[in-house]
């Protein structure tokens, strides 16, 4: 979700830091259904990212059977009763998401592969996620590794650090095919009330431009789930910022859930993981809709936050699920507070950032005897002037990814509601098909105003609403929901974006979609890409999204950005004038 450049930085052996990964041939994954790119070779031994390509975050699921007995396999694993279900599909790909219509935490963990391509779309190579284990041990599937939960379309989002050196992204620290992860607790913050006994630490993860990854436990997002970091690294900071959702139980949530949840703040490891004891979560975001002069609901839940972006050294952060709090971007404000202990930059919830804004370097100071009635206080956060102020339970907005073009244009993708009522006569997706705001919103800042301003909405190309083949999928209606198995574009997600010489920006983004599947999250899905008039007001002629990269059987895309060691300072497009062999 950074902004693009062309230059790569070197870096001398000391600093390569070697933690065990797997760098492997295109097309050797060696499961069932597994995806296997046959349009170019994989990420070799030695090789480097290239400075100004993508880099996607793809999630493969192996496909067995066996993960999952239908009939037999008690959900969630481990569960005490009343709190137990039986498994009604089989682990097979796709019936095993139907096991959500009776486990309402149902999840199922997979590996995690970094694929980098051109700004084209075309495929360069592809890099596993894995720790190091010794021996043989990096390819047992039920060894620790960090993993993704494969419905959850809310994970492993990419960004670039602050100087454009990492990429980071947040995942488990679990086993493949471990079950109802994505709502454990973490091991440091346990939730009694949580139906799924579990523990699992979040972790993030940092890749440089070589392949060598480190890695960070935390226990935020007890019961929920991690979706984005971003590290700040520029001079001499090492500080990690994530953004995710806490709790899984009832009321009164335990304080480590309320004070888990949201935007955190992290320092970033250098040690092994299994050297790494990490204490209580540390907020560095709070938002509560009182600063609205609304009345509170569910402590915690305003902050179920999950597109992340920094721009001119402040914290942008998305809110666009869940009944509570308010569908809209927000920015932390770092510059203190007013006399009555409210954000200097919105004394009343809604402002701008300050022309002299830092990036926070430490937690928030809260006072934890006011966590059960108040959560995380004192408030530093404000929602951008212009955004909406509507609460959750009646809006029309479900805002997800954010890329500033520059300081006066905006864009936001709008991930849709995910209502997937559909019309055999037509063979739509029919209220997808309808909706005016999903999709990739473009924002301007209207200086007379002192607000931004919504200016279009680009649509064309992504057919919403309507089915899409994927080969090997199956066709007609799943049984247990009476809707195609089909998936189409509901709107997009996780974005980043680069500005042309000629005036234009180009905006990457990962569809979100809409099916007959009983966790639409699992469905395959799209990268798409559109160029943009930046000096346009209203959607030019012409301009239409095309998809450039489409998920295959057992797997689905989630996250985007340019490549590590790109450099987020130089804005250039001549990245698309390079050949296409590989170096």
């Amino acid at each position: 979700m950074n902004v693009a450049g062309s230059r790569v930085y070197y870096w001398p052996p000391a600093f390569r830091t070697g933690l065990a990964v797997t760098l492997f041939l295109s097309g050797v994954f060696g499961t069932a259904g597994a995806f296997a790119d046959d349009d170019g070779i994989g990420f070799r031994p030695g090789n480097s990212f290239e400075s100004g390509n993508l880099l996607i975050s793809r999630s493969v699921y192996d496909n067995n059977p066996t993960n999952v007995v239908a009939g037999a396999t008690l959900l969630p694993p481990n569960c005490i009763a009343p709190n137990c279900v039986t498994a009604t599909d089989s682990g097979a790909y796709p019936f095993v998401f139907n096991n959500v219509l009776t486990d309402g935490s149902f999840g199922i963990t997979s590996k995690i592969v970094l694929d980098q391509l051109k700004p084209s779309g075309k495929f360069v190579s592809s890099l596993e996620v894995k720790v190091p284990h010794s021996g043989d041990d990096r390819d047992d599937p039920t060894k620790e590794r960090v993993v993704t939960s494969f419905p959850s379309k809310s994970e492993i989002a990419l960004n670039l650090s602050t100087d454009g050196r990492v990429v980071t992204f947040m995942g488990y620290l679990a086993p493949v095919n471990a079950l109802d992860v994505s709502n454990s607790n973490t091991p440091g913050v346990v939730d009694p009330t949580n139906p799924v006994p579990g523990s699992y630490y979040r972790v993030v993860a940092e890749v440089d431009a070589f392949g060598s990854f480190h890695f960070t436990k935390t226990n935020a997002y007890s019961g929920n789930n991690g979706r984005a970091a971003v590290l700040n690294n520029k001079n001499g900071a090492n500080i990690v910022y994530t953004v995710g959702n806490a709790g899984n139980g009832g009321n009164p949530q335990p304080n480590g859930i309320i004070i888990g949840a949201g935007a955190q703040i992290l320092t970033a490891e250098r040690t092994p993981l299994a050297a790494q004891t990490p204490g209580l979560p540390t907020p560095v975001g709070s938002f509560n809709i009182t600063q609205l002069g609304l009345k509170a609901d569910k402590t915690g839940k305003d902050t179920n936050f999950r597109g992340l972006t920094v721009s001119n050294n402040v914290i942008y952060v998305t809110k666009g699920s869940g009944s509570n709090g308010v569908n809209t971007v927000y920015f932390i404000d770092a510059t203190g507070f007013d006399g009555n202990g409210k954000p200097l930059a919105c004394p009343s919830g809604v402002g701008l950032p300050g022309a002299t804004a830092t990036l926070p370097a430490a937690p928030i100071p809260y006072d934890a005897t006011k966590l059960q009635t108040l959560g995380v206080v004192p408030y530093n956060m404000c929602i951008l002037k212009g955004f909406p102020t509507t609460l959750a339970k009646t809006a029309t907005s479900f805002p997800f990814g954010v890329w500033f073009a520059d300081a006066k244009t905006l864009y936001v993708t709008d991930e849709g509601d995910g209502t997937n009522t559909y019309d055999p006569s037509t063979g739509k997706y029919t209220t997808a098909a309808a909706q005016t705001g999903a999709g990739l919103q473009k924002w301007v800042f209207d200086s007379t105003l002192g607000a931004w301003k919504r200016a279009y909405v680009l649509q064309s190309g992504l057919n919403l609403g309507v089915p899409y083949a994927v080969g090997g999928y199956p066709t007609g209606l799943n049984p247990k929901t009476s809707l195609p198995w089909a998936p189409a574009a509901d709107g997009l997600r996780n974005i980043t974006g680069r500005v042309n010489r000629d005036g234009t920006a180009t905006i990457w983004a990962i569809t979100s979609t809409v099916s007959g599947n009983g966790d639409q999250g699992a469905d395959p899905n799209q990268l798409v890409m559109i160029t943009d008039n930046l000096a346009a007001t209203s959607v030019p002629a012409g301009e239409s999204f095309a998809a450039i990269r489409t998920a295959r059987f057992g797997e689905v895309l989630r996250g985007v950005s340019f490549t590590p060691g790109t450099d987020r300072d130089r804005i250039v497009d001549a990245d698309d004038h390079r050949g296409d062999d590989h170096h």
